[in-house]
C-alpha cells in the first residue's frame, strides 16, 4: 500500500508537569501511549505509569498526575516494563447507568496476563474528572479475542455509533492489523456491573497497512469521526514480538472509511513515534492533535498538530 502524501506536524509544546518542589527535576510525561481531548482537556494515558496525566489543551506545559491505579512500579527500566499495566488506549464513553455525564475508559494491550487491567473514570459536565475510578479486571473480556490473535496487542479503542471498535496492532511475526467490533451496549452493561466478561465479537476486520523499509505498519491509535469513519495513527516499530520495544522505521496517519477500507495512508516527517491521535473535522480539512512515545523515559512526550484533507481524491489499493 503506498503512502499518498507526507505530513510535517508541527510542535505545540512537551507534556511537562507543573513543577513540584520537592522535585530535583522538571518532570515530564513520556511514554504517552493513548488520548482523549474533552473541551480544553487533553487526558493522556502513558503505558508505564500507573497515573493519567491531565493538561489544558491550549498550553501542555503544567499538566498534572491524577492515580488511577493502585501500588508502585520500579525505576529500573527493565524491571518497570515487566511490571507496568501496559494502558495503551483511552476512549470517552457516553452516559450510561451510573455515569450520567459519560466516563473515560483506559484499556491495556493484553499482551501479558499482567497487562489485563482497565479503568472506568467518571467525568463530569464540564469534561473534569469529578474523583472517582473503577479498576476493571479485563481478562475475562480480552479471553475471546485471544482466540483469533494470538499476539494480542490492542492499541487503540473509539465508538461508532451503537459499536465500541478496538485497534489490534501488528507485529514483525504477526503481521495483521484488525478492527474488532464489539457491542457497545454489551460493554457498557458489563462494565456498570463491574462484570468485565463480554460476548464474542460481532465481527473482526483484517486491515493491511502495507510497510515501510519492510517493517509492518500497526495501528498505535484510533479517532472516530462524526460521518462513522475512523482516523488512526500508525507506526513500523522494528520489533519481533509485542512485548519487545525496537526502532522506529516510519510513522503514518490514515483514514478508515465506513466500508473498513483504507482511504487515506499519509506518511509524518520526520519520523515521530505517535501513539495517540484526536481529530475533529472543520471544512474540508480533518484537524489532528497527536501525543508521542520516545521509548526514553527520560525524554518528555510531545503534543503535535496537523492537518490532512477530509476526503481524498482516490482510494488506495
Amino acid at each position: 500500500m503506498s503512502l499518498q502524501r507526507t505530513i510535517r506536524p508541527k510542535l505545540i509544546g512537551p507534556l511537562m508537569l507543573a513543577p513540584m518542589p520537592e522535585a530535583k527535576a522538571a518532570r515530564h510525561l513520556g511514554a504517552a501511549s493513548g488520548m482523549v481531548v474533552a473541551g480544553n482537556f487533553l487526558y493522556v494515558i502513558a503505558d508505564d505509569e500507573l497515573h493519567l496525566g491531565v493538561f489544558d489543551v491550549r498550553t501542555p506545559g503544567d499538566g498534572r498526575l491524577v492515580r488511577i491505579l493502585p501500588g508502585g512500579l520500579p525505576d529500573d527500566p527493565i524491571l518497570r516494563k515487566a511490571a507496568k499495566p501496559d494502558l495503551e488506549a483511552l476512549v470517552r464513553l457516553p452516559p450510561f447507568e451510573n455515569y450520567p455525564h459519560g466516563a473515560l475508559l483506559a484499556l491495556p494491550s493484553g499482551s501479558r496476563s499482567n497487562r489485563r487491567t482497565g479503568v472506568i473514570l467518571a467525568v463530569d459536565a464540564d469534561n473534569s474528572l469529578n474523583g472517582a475510578f473503577l479498576p476493571l479486571d479485563l481478562g475475562p473480556f480480552y479471553l475471546p479475542l485471544e482466540a483469533s490473535f494470538p499476539a494480542l496487542n490492542i492499541e487503540g479503542a473509539v465508538v461508532l455509533g451503537t459499536e465500541l471498535v478496538l485497534l489490534q496492532r501488528a507485529s514483525r511475526m504477526h503481521p495483521q492489523n484488525a478492527l474488532v467490533y464489539l457491542s457497545l451496549d454489551e460493554v457498557l452493561r458489563a462494565m456498570s456491573s463491574t462484570d468485565s466478561a463480554a460476548s464474542e465479537p460481532a465481527r473482526v476486520h483484517i486491515v493491511d497497512l502495507g510497510t515501510i523499509e519492510g517493517v509492518p505498519l500497526g495501528f498505535t491509535d484510533g479517532a472516530a469521526l462524526p460521518d462513522g469513519r475512523i482516523v488512526f495513527s500508525a507506526v513500523a516499530e522494528n520489533a519481533q514480538d509485542t512485548y519487545l520495544d525496537g526502532p522506529c522505521m516510519g510513522a503514518a496517519i490514515g483514514i478508515i472509511g465506513t466500508d473498513g477500507q483504507v482511504d487515506a495512508l499519509h506518511r509524518l516527517e520526520p519520523t515521530q513515534k505517535v501513539e495517540g491521535v484526536h481529530a475533529a473535522i472543520h471544512g474540508g480539512l480533518i484537524h489532528l492533535l497527536m501525543v508521542t512515545d520516545a521509548d526514553d523515559a527520560s525524554v518528555a512526550g510531545k503534543l503535535l498538530s496537523a492537518e490532512i484533507p477530509s476526503h481524498p481524491m482516490t482510494r488506495l489499493g
